[in-house]
């Protein structure tokens, strides 16, 4: 399937095109293949392999304090279980964001390793030079915590760039974050996420309102037509998750610009030069 075309209501211009043969690998939650996910030594060790972005997730907890995590529950992936949407951040240092996580020879070498925040992760990422992807979870907290959050963010990005931080891109699932994020912060470039089998042929309606860039769909089911269509209206394409080199290899050869990998440390090459 493709998108229907209209003369009378002909595709608006991409307001920030990406450049044919773009090819960039981008860290999945940092190197979570070698470090626990969405943690400070995840975006260290991405960036000690040679990535030029990492992707994390966000949200936001009861003082304000943005944090980065991908479920909207502590359990899977720190020592704690249930909400944090009632945490402050004098909480943090009690939560262990590593020990779950296993490395080849059965020890735990990431235990203690803390809930980051978003602003000691940006740090993190600074010092490495990365770009960063930003994925604003659709927070399950009602309005006023969206708003927060959004807000949040669009501040700390703010001072990312004034501390000499590299390119941002800001993704949801949700348009309704990125239309706050595009009124909150005007000129971040924004991206929307598309669930496995949700990447439908309303997908220029959605990013033209937005004044988005990209899309970013998952790559179970994704068609290399579709891909054609929307690199051939400049905008870019950043399929998660892609862990296999030959998988990563045939999308850039449709035209994909853009790959989220778990597999940093394997696939890095594949990106062009920082």
């Amino acid at each position: 399937m493709s998108a229907p075309t209209s003369t009378a209501y002909p595709p608006a211009d991409c307001l920030r095109p990406t450049p044919v043969g773009e090819r960039t690998v981008l860290a999945h939650r940092g190197a979570c293949a070698l470090a626990p996910e969405n943690t400070l030594a995840a975006f260290d060790l991405a960036g000690s392999h040679g990535a030029s972005w990492v992707e994390l997730d966000v949200d936001v907890i009861a003082d304000g304090t943005v944090i980065v995590i991908h479920d909207s529950s502590l359990e899977r992936t720190t020592n704690r279980a249930g909400s944090y949407y009632d945490l402050v951040a004098d909480d943090l240092a009690r939560i262990d964001a590593g020990a779950w996580f296993q490395a080849p020879d059965g020890t735990r070498p990431f235990q203690g390793e803390p809930l980051p925040t978003l602003a000691d992760s940006l740090a993190a990422i600074r010092k490495h030079q990365m770009g960063v992807n930003v994925e604003i979870k659709s927070c399950e907290a009602g309005a006023a915590a969206c708003k927060r959050l959004v807000d949040g963010v669009a501040g700390l990005l703010d001072q990312h760039a004034e501390l000499g931080g590299g390119q941002v891109l800001v993704s949801s699932f949700n348009p309704l974050l990125l239309e706050r994020m595009a009124r909150r912060r005007q000129g971040t470039r924004l991206a929307l996420l598309t669930e496995t089998g949700l990447l439908l042929d309303d997908w220029r309606s959605y990013v033209e309102q937005l004044g988005a860039e990209a899309v970013n769909p998952a790559d179970k089911g994704l068609e290399r037509a579709r891909v054609e269509e929307i690199r051939a209206l400049g905008y870019g394409v950043n399929v998660w998750t892609v862990n296999s080199r030959q998988r990563a290899e045939e999308l850039f050869g449709w035209g994909v610009t853009g790959v989220f990998t778990d597999r940093v440390h394997e696939l890095a090459d594949l990106g062009a030069p920082r």
